[in-house]
């Protein structure tokens, strides 16, 4: 250790008197760690934002949709039980309905047709529905006298944003007049956006709903989604023979990831411009060994071996090195931590994620890799200067 630490103290002193040389150089090592490190920063928390839009969109890695297709519409008693069955006989915990449709709602200004969303309980956690106030559906709010639903900013400012905490109703006319209760609310999806809402089965049959569009979706774990989604595609078609049936993944990662390739080009021209840094480096350390042959030739005829030498002059651009990576690396944690780049990147998180640490570790370790490379030249012709030689110099 004793060793060790004098080698880097010996690096450091050397540094502080060619400071003027190296400067210039370190800073390209710098921009050129901080911009690597924001591109794999920045991709993460893009992805992330993506990922989390996606999953709001199609459902969670990884989601399949049953459907059953054919010359007449199955019975849909018929239909619920051979999802329920294949449910259980599969051992898949979360499931949901979806069905869309179209009904007014009583509002002080007058009745409003809405957009509504036919679910079950676990269409939250597949589609991961944030929620601006109030709660999403449990299990016993199939219970309820009055059915419950979750609605959209549009639809609470058109009720007259009231407080949840009152449990406030709105009317449903219609055929079967009904009062519904709001228990939480969601963000628009866009600005400007029509009022909709979401409504257990339950709740849509005792109103009278009926969906225009229904189907069925299981969330399984991502690496059983391929032979999950063969099996049950199989037993669908055995169950009602002479439809099309077929279970398939709508989830985004089973199409790839879209932001993968964009990352590795992006990520491949800030290497490119860290290996121009890391020749600048290593001109400026080629010439630093020049200036100092005759200090070489010295320490060489006190006793100092070439193992000595080799390390002492590859540690400067090393030591060097690090500290630059090290400032760019905090750079770039001050890019990607920047409330205003995270809202722009990453625009459907209402929770940002923390700093990726490999993407830290990988930029520290390409600016020691580069302060490694950049300063093995330099050593080797060091270690080569023959002692009578240097002191002549």
């Amino acid at each position: 250790m004793t060793g060790f630490i004098s080698t880097l103290v010996e690096a450091w002193q050397e540094l502080r008197i060619n400071k003027v040389r190296i400067l210039l150089a370190l800073l390209g090592v710098a921009l050129s760690v901080a911009a690597l490190t924001s591109v794999v920063g920045l991709g993460n928390l893009a992805r992330e934002g993506m990922k989390v839009q996606s999953e709001r969109d199609g459902g969670r890695v990884a989601t399949l949709t049953l459907s059953v297709n054919g010359p007449s519409s199955p019975d849909a008693q018929e239909l619920d039980k051979v999802y329920e069955g294949i449910q259980q006989r599969y051992g898949i915990t979360t499931s949901t309905h979806v069905g869309r449709t179209q009904t007014g709602f009583q509002f002080p200004r007058g009745v409003t047709a809405v957009n509504m969303t036919i679910v079950d309980s676990g269409y939250g956690i597949i589609h991961r529905v944030p929620l601006t106030q109030g709660k999403w559906f449990e299990a016993d709010d199939d219970q309820r006298l009055a059915p419950a639903i979750v609605v959209s900013e549009a639809f609470y400012n058109r009720a007259g944003r009231p407080n949840l905490a009152t449990n406030p109703t709105v009317r449903i006319p219609g055929d079967l007049p009904a009062t519904a209760v709001i228990i939480g609310v969601v963000p628009d999806t866009w600005p400007d956006t029509p009022p909709a809402a979401f409504i257990l089965t339950k709740g849509a049959v005792m109103t009278g709903m009926k969906p225009d569009m229904s189907e069925f979706k299981l969330w399984v774990g991502e690496e059983q989604a391929g032979a999950l989604q063969s099996a049950i595609t199989a037993d669908l078609q055995g169950q009602f023979p002479g439809y099309y049936a077929q279970a398939q993944r709508v989830d985004y990662a089973a199409y790839g990831d879209p932001l993968g390739p964009a990352q590795w080009i992006v990520g491949g021209v800030a290497g490119l411009v860290l290996l121009l840094g890391a020749v600048g480096m290593l001109n400026i350390s080629m010439v630093t060994v020049r200036y100092r042959v005759r200090e070489i030739g010295i320490r060489r005829s006190f006793g100092a071996t070439s193992g000595r030498i080799f390390v002492g002059v590859m540690m400067e651009s090393v030591v060097a090195t690090a500290v630059a990576g090290l400032v760019g690396v905090m750079a770039a944690i001050a890019v990607v931590k920047n409330p205003w780049i995270q809202s722009k990147v990453a625009p459907g998180l209402t929770e940002y994620p923390p700093f990726p640490i490999d993407a830290a570790l990988l930029g520290f370790g390409a600016a020691v890799l580069v302060g490694a490379l950049a300063g093995a030249i330099p050593a080797l012709v060091a270690v080569r200067v023959k002692v009578i030689d240097a002191i002549r110099f």
